[in-house]
């Protein structure tokens, strides 16, 4: 399929798939993550919409790690992150195709943070949906990373402006 006809249909919603992350979690992750204070499922996909850009960790070759902002695009459960192709981060993506991506807001006791994780590809702008092509404004785009989430995990302090 092409990039004019290719379309992102995510098998499950962010929502379902930050349910199926925490029921997968370890002790640990849900005494740091309580119920109450995860995003809902509507709480998550209003916060990813309003937000455009996140901190993405990988590694490098020698495994030391490497974050840098970036802004992102979200279709469904798939995060499109505009790069070159020759850049720290793209070379990370081909040794070790696994990013992380957070998306922060606020400090304190206002503070949101949603953590994303899943594998990663570098693809050219002719392997690039034609809808994410146009979705982000820059000449300096030469490559996307598609980062296929594979697990969301959300965290909202109690006086956060959901």
């Amino acid at each position: 399929m092409d990039s004019t006809t290719h379309v992102d249909t995510p098998a499950m919603t962010i929502g379902e798939l930050q349910d199926l992350s925490f029921a997968g979690a370890r002790p640990t992750t849900h005494t740091s993550y309580p119920p109450e204070r995860r995003l809902t499922p509507e709480q998550l996909e209003a916060y990813l919409d309003r937000r455009s850009y996140a901190v993405i960790g990988s590694a490098r070759p020698d495994g030391r790690p490497h974050a840098s902002m970036s802004a992102f695009v979200r279709h469904g459960t798939t995060f499109w992150l505009p790069t070159m192709t020759k850049t720290v981060r793209a070379r990370n993506v081909a040794h070790q195709p696994w990013l992380t991506l957070v998306v922060p807001e606020a400090e304190d006791e206002q503070h949101i943070a949603v953590l994303v994780e899943g594998p990663a590809t570098t693809l050219g702008l002719d392997e690039t949906p034609t809808h994410i092509l146009g979705s982000y404004g820059g000449d300096w785009v030469t490559a996307w990373i598609r980062v296929d989430a594979s697990r969301v995990l959300s965290y909202a302090a109690e006086d956060a402006a959901i």
